[in-house]
């Protein structure tokens, strides 16, 4: 059978399509002006994809079983001894066939010579395909990335069609929980957010909006960040938040994950120096074991008068004695071993020789999202009026005993921040609405822009910051853990006030949703809630959307009485503004006075360390204010003056792996330096440094 024939297909238009407006977008892509409304008719995709082929990642040639065989059994050494078992199995056939009286012993000796060579071949190159072909199955995970089906406008109605159908030009309709088909320029969004930290190594999803992005000045626009490029959708990036629309401008190898894949295919595949030091003393070798070989043979023909297949013999057993044949078997076996221990904790080795390389290292140069940390966004701690609660992130029974009061954590700034004043180390912190450098915009939904709410605090003082009530009012003893009641009363804010959904049995599988918001969801179930109880229990009558323009969310729900319970949750320096009360010590049902200048030093304390930060709050209205379904403004909130109760503050971060702490000191007591490399804030970066 002969190859099979590639088909060429065209490449889209290779524009910097973040840097167009989105009339420009249709021109570019040859559509009609009409093409929001309508979308493109079933005709003009099928041309389309006729022309650009089908939405998906070309796949490299891969080889066959015979090929992998080859390349195992195709060197020197290897050849001598195939030589050798041709040469011993025709003189065992002659042995046995020619002469009258055959030489028993000969013919035994030759077959297991025959044996012992095709036995150490077979298990060279079994083991040398098992080993490789592990790591290639791991190389085919980023097609498992690929979105199944997409919700496209063709002929003026939406359509479900198989994601490998959708074109440049196509209009996909996407929602919370859709993984993106293909790259798409954004034309409408809701409130639209994606997760894409494959692409980005940002943990928390990118808000995404539909104007066109200016490149700065001395800037080429492919120089934008893939992060900064709002109004793009990446293909496999998963939707986390809101809804939108947009032009699908690249598809297949064209897209940025597509791009990765080429770059993952095409690695040319080098030796190492042990590979070519094995080929050269082979070579050597085999050139010395020849010249001794036929020195054997003409000594044991003309000067012991050998008959031909004796001298034959003769020569050959001096040549098998004098092959390294095991040399092969043991560089094998030991890179197998070495490969087999390493896959054992999960580090995939995808040729053998590659293991050599590693005793040569001084450096390592890690990514830190998903690789020192576990790239999902935890709750790490909860700050009261009075106290704080460090939260175990690692934990997997469900008890409220996961969180821990211990005021001494997170009490005080990190040592590079101290002697500033709070609203410096605010604006400086990983909560600051101000872009990081490199960047357009910051990544945190619910940053805080002392430019529009400039937060205020004692800064001449020298005083320790106090608790805004004695840290002995709190309900529980220092070191001591809090009991369900209290954690439900404290979380059920983060709970109810999200319309976010946890994966099965707390873990990542099937969640959906603002990272940031399930990691109070995840926190609460860890400490022996049940969500589902919780929000059947308290219903939901109306709520105010998230919108990255006020950062906060709010939900109104039926609760006994006759008032209905609002729980909000936000950017912290904009809940605490809308505060009268705070609870005292956590505990909703004491109250006082709400001390802004402790909360705002309590921020300031918890960004200086590079985490995330969320205030919890709640109040109460008038059932006869709100009707139930009511589509609430912001202005339900914010325009109330100081109505609300602060509960605490939620500390949020993508914790370190707690393996990677031994493996750093282990590599340091090796010798080897480790170099953490991110896009995230340098705060937060040296949180992680810190913690490993």
């Amino acid at each position: 059978m002969g190859k099979k024939e590639e088909v060429a297909f065209a490449a889209p238009p290779d524009i910097s399509w973040h840097v167009t407006s989105i009339e420009e977008t249709i021109r570019n892509l040859k559509c009609d002006e009409d093409l929001r409304k309508k979308g493109l008719s079933s005709t003009e995709a099928a041309e389309r994809l006729a022309m650009y082929g089908p939405n998906k990642l070309s796949e490299q040639e891969k080889e066959t079983i015979w090929q992998k065989i080859w390349n195992q059994v195709a060197n020197v050494l290897v050849c001598i001894l195939v030589t050798v078992a041709v040469v011993s199995a025709a003189r065992a056939i002659v042995e046995a066939t020619v002469p009258a009286e055959p030489d028993g012993q000969t013919i035994l000796t030759s077959w297991i010579q025959v044996g012992l060579i095709t036995l150490v071949i077979t298990v060279n190159t079994y083991i040398g395909i098992a080993q490789e072909g592990s790591a290639e199955k791991a190389a085919e995970a980023l097609k498992n990335m690929l979105s199944a089906d997409a919700r496209v406008l063709r002929d003026g109605i939406e359509k479900m069609i198989p994601a490998q159908d959708v074109v440049p030009g196509d209009v996909v309709i996407i929602s919370l929980g859709d993984r993106c088909p293909a790259d798409i320029r954004v034309t409408e969004s809701a409130n639209l957010a994606c997760q894409e930290a494959a692409l980005t190594g940002e943990a928390v999803p990118i808000d995404k909006a539909t104007d066109a992005l200016e490149a700065s000045e001395g800037q080429n626009a492919e120089q934008i960040a893939l992060g900064d490029r709002r109004n793009m959708l990446f293909s496999a990036t998963l939707v986390a938040q809101g809804s939108g629309v947009g032009i699908v401008t690249s598809t297949g190898d064209y897209t940025q994950i597509g791009t990765i894949n080429k770059l993952v295919s095409q690695v040319e595949k080098k030796k190492t120096n042990v590979l070519k030091q094995i080929d050269q003393v082979s070579k050597l070798l085999a050139v010395l074991i020849g010249i001794a070989t036929l020195i054997t043979f003409f000594i044991s023909k003309f000067a012991a008068n050998q008959d031909w297949f004796k001298a034959v013999s003769t020569a050959l057993v001096c040549c098998v004695a004098m092959i390294p044949e095991g040399l092969e078997a043991i560089v094998t076996l030991t890179y197998a071993w070495a490969t087999t221990n390493m896959a054992k904790k999960n580090a995939i080795i995808r040729a053998l020789p590659a293991v050599e390389t590693l005793g040569s290292v001084t450096v390592i140069c890690s990514d830190k999202t998903g690789t020192l940390t576990q790239n999902l966004m935890s709750l790490t701690a909860f700050v009261t009026s009075n106290a704080h609660y460090k939260f175990d992130v690692n934990a997997t029974e469900r008890a409220p005993s996961n969180f821990v009061r211990e005021d001494e954590y997170l009490s005080e700034r990190a040592q590079h921040q101290m002697g500033k004043n709070a609203s410096s180390v605010i604006k400086d912190g990983a909560n600051s609405g101000a872009p990081r450098k490199g960047h357009l915009e910051s990544s945190n939904h619910y940053s805080i822009d002392t430019s529009l709410h400039p937060v205020t605090v004692d800064d001449d003082s020298e005083e320790e910051p106090k608790a805004a009530s004695a840290p002995s009012d709190a309900p529980f003893d220092n070191g001591a853990s809090p009991d369900l009641s209290y954690v439900k009363n404290a979380l059920e804010c983060g709970v109810l006030c999200s319309k976010c959904v946890l994966g099965k049995n707390g873990t990542r599988e099937g969640e959906l949703g603002n990272p940031t918001e399930i990691s109070i969801l995840r926190a609460s179930y860890f400490s022996g809630l049940d969500i589902d109880v919780l929000k059947t229990e308290n219903q939901l009558v109306a709520e105010v959307p998230f919108s990255s323009e006020y950062k906060f969310m709010a939900t109104v729900h039926d609760t006994p009485g006759d008032n209905y319970t609002v729980f909000a949750k936000g950017a912290p320096d904009r809940m605490v503004k809308l505060c009268s009360t705070q609870a005292k010590g956590g505990v909703i049902d004491d109250l006082e006075p709400c001390d802004t200048n402790y909360w705002i030093e309590k921020i300031a304390i918890l960004s200086s360390h590079g985490l995330r930060v969320l205030a919890l709050c709640r109040g109460s209205v008038p059932k006869s204010s709100v009707e139930k379904g009511e589509n609430l403004g912001p202005e339900f909130v914010n325009g109330k003056g100081e109505w609300l109760t602060i509960v605490g503050l939620c500390a949020i971060m993508d914790p370190p792996r707690p393996e990677c702490t031994l493996a750093i000191t282990e590599a340091k007591g090796a010798g080897v330096r480790v170099a953490m490399i991110t896009g995230d804030h340098k705060d937060t970066a040296t949180a992680i440094g810190h913690m490993l």
